[in-house]
């Protein structure tokens, strides 16, 4: 079995990183998907790509991945850049604004 153990990034609809502080082993998919012949749906046989399993550290993930035999890759995550500036839209209508709000 091949996985891959990594940070999960934070989703594009919100700023926030509620769910990116956690580590998951997600399993690779082995076999080809097939495509059922009377519903036409997609489906598989390999139930692995199903399982996610959720770890609070790197080091505990991949150490339950060599205490089971997988296989894993480890992804290292991309961190932040810093030159975010405080404050938020409600600034661009402030009345203490600093130089012409231009629209």
């Amino acid at each position: 079995m091949r996985a891959r153990i990594y940070q999960p990034a934070r989703t594009a609809m919100s700023s926030g990183t509620a769910k990116t502080h956690v580590w998951l082993l997600e399993f690779d998919q082995e076999n080809a998907r097939e495509i059922d012949p009377l519903m036409g749906w997609t489906s598989s046989h390999d139930t692995q790509t199903q399982v996610k399993l959720r770890f609070d550290t790197k080091e505990e993930a991949v150490e339950y991945a060599r205490d089971h035999g997988i296989d894993a890759v480890v992804q290292e995550p991309h961190k932040r850049r810093s030159n975010i500036r405080p404050g938020g839209y409600g600034e661009n209508f402030a009345t203490a604004r600093r130089g012409a709000w231009t629209h």
